[in-house]
């Protein structure tokens, strides 16, 4: 049985491998920034070279450095100045922007520095001037720019509590676009009248514009009504900073402008277009699952809930397919790709789809030649060196011969040390690319 999974795992991650290729940074952007004849087309607008004053070229976002790279290639010389923002070990060499690392999911003070020094350099275009944005996932936390008497400190905070009680990343994103300077659309506001064109990789459900890295370059359709309702559904009210709280009730209370909303003209000279998202990776991924032998299902590309209750469902539908051969016949692979959340009751290291494939593994244990691999497709899961973990019917058994209680492992929250001890977590190394994350179920 241990010879086979090794097989499945091996295939597992060689599909998965297939469907990050198809959402490569700087493959992505090439297909959609094309420079011919002095003309520029940015996926449906054009440009005439001749009546651009100056271009720039800015990032933001874990696969923006390898977006921005793509996008010096073309653009070469005509590059008046750039800055782009990543997390940290995931830049490349550039040659015409400056490349900036910082803090992610914690924004951190070089999440400050930079961002002020993309701000700025927004601030000198003008309305003969063109910004090329390269926007992805990841974007937001590695753009702080805290609001007027907002610190660091307690943005910090803020984000810590909301990434440990739940909430979706609509619901972040909403309450980080009201405490910023630069999100839900106030990046335009400081662009001085200059087409701005974003090309984005969307690592949301339902590629909402106004939710990848908080917006940046979109008008905002939330409100800080919307900010109080977040905080209250998850009892944070209370627990954010004083500064926090005191920002969105001034919002609320109209002390504090809104953010840019649909139908303000300042989007009249903005376009966004999405070049990249998590089907592109699981129809690359369906084709390798064929090449590997299998009959390919995708289940959905919008999983979203509780990572645990998420888990019971997917190995509920593997089950069927063991069993009666439905939805698909065997063998099968099952895919699936979105994201799901964690209720942080531990303390514990782990992350969303380690705490997936280990709450599969509690209910896979009688499933023979089923091998479920859950990971992000930016190569990390949480705050750890893995990108997810592989789960298969001798994983409880195995842990047992250990002395390990998988139970106890998810109640602390701790599954990246349950699967490290197993040899089963899945580590790539940063991607430099972020569509999310994908499930393969493979089944024979």
């Amino acid at each position: 049985m241990m010879k086979r999974f090794q097989t499945m795992k091996k295939t597992a991650a060689n599909i998965f491998k297939a469907g990050i290729l198809a959402v490569d940074p700087e493959v992505c952007v090439g297909k959609n920034l094309v420079l011919v004849n002095n003309v520029l087309r940015i996926k449906d607008s054009s440009f005439y070279l001749d009546e651009i004053r100056r271009i720039y070229l800015i990032g933001a976002g874990k696969a923006s450095a390898a977006m921005v790279r793509a996008g010096e290639k073309i653009l070469g010389d005509h590059i008046h100045d750039g800055v782009v923002i990543t997390k940290y070990d995931h830049g490349v060499p550039l040659t015409k922007c400056r490349l900036m690392e910082a803090g992610h999911p914690l924004p951190d003070k070089n999440g400050c520095r930079a961002t002020d020094e993309l701000l700025s350099l927004v601030s000198s275009a003008g309305p003969r001037d063109l910004i090329v944005c390269m926007i992805s996932g990841g974007g937001s936390a590695l753009t702080p720019a805290p609001a007027k008497g907002i610190s660091l400190t307690d943005k910090q905070e803020t984000t810590r509590l909301l990434l440990s009680c739940g909430a979706t990343i609509h619901e972040i994103n909403t309450i980080r676009k009201h405490l910023s300077r630069i999100k839900g659309g106030q990046l335009c506001e400081k662009a001085g009248g200059a087409r701005v064109v974003s090309l984005i990789l969307s690592d949301v459900i339902g590629d909402d514009l106004g939710i990848i890295a908080s917006g940046m370059t979109t008008p905002d359709t939330s409100t800080f009504d919307e900010c109080r309702d977040i905080l209250q559904c998850y009892n944070l009210l209370e627990r954010v900073p004083l500064s926090v709280r005191s920002y969105i009730e001034a919002g609320i209370s109209g002390k504090i402008l809104e953010t840019p909303k649909p139908g303000d003209s300042l989007f009249e000279r903005i376009d966004n277009y999405i070049v990249g998202n998590i089907s592109h990776a699981l129809n690359a991924a369906e084709e390798q699952a064929i090449k590997a032998g299998y009959h390919p299902m995708v289940l959905s590309s919008m999983i979203q809930g509780e990572a645990g209750e998420v888990a019971k469902v997917l190995c509920a539908v593997a089950a069927e397919v063991k069993l009666a051969n439905r939805p698909v016949v065997k063998p099968a692979c099952l895919l699936s790709g979105g994201e799901t959340t964690v209720v942080v009751r531990g303390r514990g290291t782990g992350g969303r789809n380690m705490e997936l494939a280990l709450s599969a593994a509690m209910v896979m244990k009688d499933m023979e030649n089923v091998v479920m691999l859950s990971a992000g497709t930016d190569g990390t899961d949480g705050p750890t060196n893995a990108a997810g973990a592989f789960a298969h019917a001798s994983t409880l058994g195995r842990a047992r011969a250990l002395g390990m209680s998988a139970a106890k492992f998810l109640a602390e929250n701790n599954s990246h040390g349950f699967f490290r001890e197993l040899g089963d977590l899945f580590i790539t190394g940063p991607t430099r690319t972020n569509v999310m994350d994908m499930q393969i179920i493979l089944i024979e």
